[in-house]
């Protein structure tokens, strides 16, 4: 347990991070993992003390993969924070658990409904009203819409962490099975992306008396998806390695990709493609 309890200026100050800076040092190792970190690393500071092993071992924690919908992320900080005010260190397992569980299922929602279908709507209506009648209306009611969008972000924070709070007091066994179903929920997303970011086969096929093998469709029938599942336990096993880093192992397969092009131009088959 933490000896700090947040306060609305800490709330204030979360939410002027999350609105401006959530998205600086975006990359594709860890993607929004720094943004989050350099969001709430003051209110770390003031939980754990400024140096201390304990607060080393929570931003250790808190740089992992992290990606969500940024209209949304803050339901997840403030959950996050309310665990780590109330049971410190100890909250590594729910924290972990809760990020991984709940990024997955918000990025759907929130890039779907206010990324894409609002922006569509207001932008159509804008168009819309501009086109016709060079009617400015449009233009105003996006503007509206855009800081109702911030205003829906800065709410969200407070509203989760009362509601981590509640967590972690009087409902500790609803919290435990949070935790599990986020661990497990967390799981199958990591399983999905695999399944469906990862987007290469083999394009061998071979004609043997009328009858054609087909390399992929067979692999299909017996472990569907087995091609990016093997791929990125070789990526996994890649990156365990001794010096290796996430851009060594970008150029691996880079070289990989040019090596097994060449050979499918040198030997005049196709190998594999996306």
């Amino acid at each position: 347990m933490t000896n700090y309890k947040l306060t609305k200026a800490d709330f204030n100050q979360i939410n002027r991070r999350s609105l401006f800076t959530f998205q600086w040092g975006w990359n594709y190792e860890r993607m929004q993992a720094s943004g989050y970190l350099y969001m709430i690393l003051p209110q770390l500071r003031k939980m754990y003390g400024d140096g201390t092993p304990e607060l080393q071992e929570m931003m250790r924690l808190h740089t992992q993969f992290f990606n969500t919908s940024p209209f949304f992320h803050t339901i997840v900080t403030g959950i996050d924070l309310a665990l780590e005010e109330s049971e410190g260190t100890k909250s590594k397992e729910a924290v972990t658990g809760i990020k991984t569980g709940l990024m997955g299922p918000f990025a759907a929602i929130g890039d779907s409904i206010f990324g894409s279908t609002i922006p569509a709507i207001m932008g159509g209506l804008a168009a819309g009203l501009a086109t016709t009648d060079g009617n400015p209306i449009g233009i105003f009611l996006w503007i509206l819409v855009a800081v109702a969008y911030d205003i829906f972000r800065w709410k969200q924070l407070e509203f989760a962490y009362k509601e981590g709070v509640s967590l972690v007091t009087t409902m500790q066994h609803r919290l435990t099975a949070l935790t599990d179903a986020a661990s497990v929920l967390g799981v199958f997303m990591v399983g999905a992306l695999i399944a469906t970011m990862i987007n290469f086969k083999f394009t061998y096929a071979q004609d043997f008396g009328g009858v054609v093998f087909n390399l992929q469709e067979t692999l299909d029938k017996i472990f569907p998806r087995l091609v990016p599942a093997l791929f990125a336990g070789f990526i996994y096993w890649l990156l365990g390695k001794k010096g290796m880093t996430s851009t060594k192992a970008i150029f691996i397969v880079i070289a990989i990709a040019v090596g097994v092009s060449f050979l499918s131009w040198w030997l005049k088959v196709p190998i594999l493609g996306v």
